[in-house]
């Protein structure tokens, strides 16, 4: 590498530093300033000249270049990561008096003492902790359960409002806190892009977020435009300000995006009124809040005050009330899950609330509905729960039409007019016909679905096809699929259905964990699905599992046991096993089928640092853990080996403070190579 730099020519030096720095610039102004001074056309002017002048001369080439943004293969799934600094999450206030309330106990909790308050935007995204070693970006993560969460590193990587380099003077390690989110007019761009292509809309921007995210594709992962913004920093190295203020202001002199919206108050009734105002405003926002974030200013104050162990005392969020809107039920349908369960629907009169335009709503279930007594052609007052799922709360008896009749409880399938039945529950009402081709459409949609199998392009429009044309019956059937089947679907070209046998080739290769929750067990999601194939390590272990051996397992409990157990013990679920196994699904948890003798690293602690020359951070990783070993994210006295590549910071002179033994990746591939 050394001899390729020598050889690049000063002017080419010159052009790229020139060229890095406009591109970063104009990332700013676009995404965090949203005062664009250049077209598109013009921008991506500039990545192509960067990218020809990389390819000339790769010695250009470092981790902070804008075109390395996207890059590397898609993971096979995401490790956890341990935060610096537990991320707690915070009590809500729904009304002025709650608020009211939180001053009182502030003011309780610091002997009298007033304290200021700065008013920031709850933005509806997901959480997200950053971590920067000597100014470069080094990972994120998502909130997780807290203490840990989960390596979003190489995704957050491709927001360009990020800066993967910090300005100023930053400590040597920062981490710091923000929310990633999802713009209004960015999903209204990416749900007419899907509506071409059959798939569902996404619902809503948290969602969006929060799925993208989870995308194992960093690649797919840039093509949906995120933004993140920042309101906190862990106390780290050298980072000691006096007010949360001074916190803000720090980020922003490092380069980083934080909302331009914060306030400071005196008294709590100063925050009312902010928290008034941006109730009545907050559609003037192209992004979704719902609320206001309230939090002691002053460090001295927050320290006296402390922290439960789920939520600080000195912050408070100040939800806004669900808006209500008022429509009409036209018809009332009838939806089979992948389950078989009967849901009536509200069909609706279109009406904006929250954010979109709602057409349709859950009633739920039978029950629920007799119980509402919601008919067809009633007037009826529609709130989001949670901002996200409409629901309808009840209907308007002024307005009700004098012949509306109740809506009768299906004594059939609407689909395939097989039998139905209430659960065992005795609430939800269930299609007894495995066969049914709206639960085999569901089925197979699950099965492919991100959460699951991850099959890119198999969405609901190609799946409907592919039932009622007789092709595929089962998952299982995905797998036999031909090029010349596929062309002669609607909107799928030659191209399009090479990608897609090529994304269920890829599917093949997903762990263990994936292939159960997309099996559609009953209770079993994709937390369930991971605590079984964690414990059980294989397929057939689970099989051959009693249902006293599954309720040993921690967080399972006798419904689950009950539940997995009658999944294997029918013949026909059985033989979808037996056939996914055949055409060569993964039936073993990774660590599992990795391990094909010793456990060289059994017991031994990792810690990567630094920037790696032939190895990916998330590569050596696997490759730990595959041979036994553990990956952590912090150096201490019980961590055995510090994988330092170049640039190391602070953690690698924490290993040298300790003792602790430090490999260069030579060290590393040598240790790995001599035990294989």
């Amino acid at each position: 590498m050394a001899n390729a730099r020598t050889k690049i020519p000063e002017d080419a030096w010159r052009r790229h530093a020139a060229l890095c720095a406009a591109i970063e610039r104009h990332n700013r102004l676009y995404y965090v300033e949203a005062a664009p001074e250049i077209t598109d056309a013009e921008y991506d002017a500039l990545m192509a000249e960067l990218a020809a002048l990389e390819a000339e001369y790769p010695g250009l080439v470092t981790p902070e270049s804008p075109t390395q943004r996207v890059g590397g293969e898609p993971l096979a799934a995401f490790e956890t990561i341990a935060h610096a600094v537990p991320m707690l999450s915070i009590d809500n206030t729904y009304n002025a008096e709650e608020l009211r309330a939180f001053d009182e106990r502030v003011r309780r909790g610091l002997g009298g003492d007033q304290s200021d308050y700065v008013v920031e935007l709850k933005i509806d995204g997901v959480s997200i902790s950053i971590h920067y070693e000597d100014g470069r970006y080094t990972r994120a993560a998502t909130r997780g359960d807290g203490a840990r969460g989960d390596n979003v590193t190489a995704n957050v990587r491709t927001i360009r409002g990020l800066p993967l380099r910090l300005g100023g003077t930053p400590p040597a390690a920062l981490e710091v806190r923000g929310e990633v989110y999802m713009r209004r007019q960015e999903l209204d761009r990416l749900n007419q892009l899907r509506e071409t292509t059959g798939d569902p809309p996404l619902a809503n921007p948290r969602n969006a977020t929060a799925g993208t995210l989870k995308l194992l594709d960093p690649k797919l992962v840039a093509k949906r435009r995120l933004d993140v913004t920042f309101y906190d920093a862990a106390p780290l190295e050298g980072v000691e300000p006096r007010t949360h203020w001074d916190v803000l202001a720090r980020l922003r002199a490092y380069g980083l995006p934080t909302s331009p919206h914060a306030r400071r108050c005196a008294t709590v009734e100063d925050v009312l009124d902010i928290c008034n105002e941006w109730e009545t405003r907050r559609r003037e926002l192209d992004f979704e809040i719902d609320g206001m974030v309230v939090k002691v200013d002053a460090a001295a104050h927050r320290r006296r005050l402390g922290a439960t162990s789920k939520s600080p005392r000195w912050a408070i969020a100040y939800k806004f009330p669900a808006e209500v809107a008022r429509t009409r039920v036209n018809t009332i349908s009838v939806q089979v899950g992948k389950t078989g369960t009967l849901t009536p629907v509200a069909n609706m009169d279109p009406v904006p609330l929250a954010g979109t335009v709602v057409k349709r709503a859950t009633l739920h279930n039978f029950d629920e509905l007799a119980r509402k007594d919601i008919r067809e052609r009633d007037v009826v007052e529609i709130q989001k729960a949670g901002e996200i799922i409409p629901q309808v709360l009840r209907y308007i008896p002024e307005q009700r039409p004098q012949d509306a009749t109740p809506f009768p409880e299906p004594i059939s399938c609407p689909v395939c007019d097989g039998p139905v039945r209430k659960d065992p529950e005795g609430v939800y009402l269930r299609c007894l016909n495995l066969s049914c081709p709206a639960q085999v459409k569901e089925r197979i949609e699950h099965f492919a679905s991100r959460s699951a199998m991850d099959i890119e392009g198999l969405g609901p429009a190609v799946v409907e096809q592919l039932v009622e044309r007789g092709l595929v019956a089962d998952p299982a059937g995905l797998y036999d699929l031909t090029l010349d089947q596929l062309v002669e679907l609607e909107r799928m070209g030659r191209k399009s259905s090479e990608n897609l046998l090529a994304a269920i080739e890829g599917s093949k290769r997903r762990p263990l964990n994936r292939l159960l929750n997309g099996l559609n067990i009953r209770h079993v999601g994709s937390h369930v699905a991971a605590v079984l194939a964690t414990h059980f390590q294989s397929m057939d272990a689970l099989i051959e599992a009693s249902v006293e051996s599954l309720e040993a397992v921690f967080e399972i409990g006798e419904i689950v046991a009950k539940s997995v157990r009658d999944f294997f013990d029918t013949e026909s679920n059985r033989r979808l096993v037996e056939r996914l196994r055949a055409h060569g699904l993964e039936m073993m948890e990774a660590a599992a089928s990795a391990e094909t003798g010793a456990r060289p690293l059994e017991g031994k602690t990792f810690v990567v640092t630094g920037t790696l020359k032939r190895f990916t951070r998330d590569g050596v990783h696997e490759r730990i853990k595959a041979l036994g070993g553990r990956p952590t994210s912090s150096v201490s006295a019980k961590t055995d080996y510090v994988i330092a590549g170049e640039k190391a910071g602070s953690k690698h002179r924490k290993a040298l403070e300790l003792g602790v033994a430090i490999l260069t990746e030579d060290d590393f591939e040598a240790m790995v190579g001599e035990e294989q």
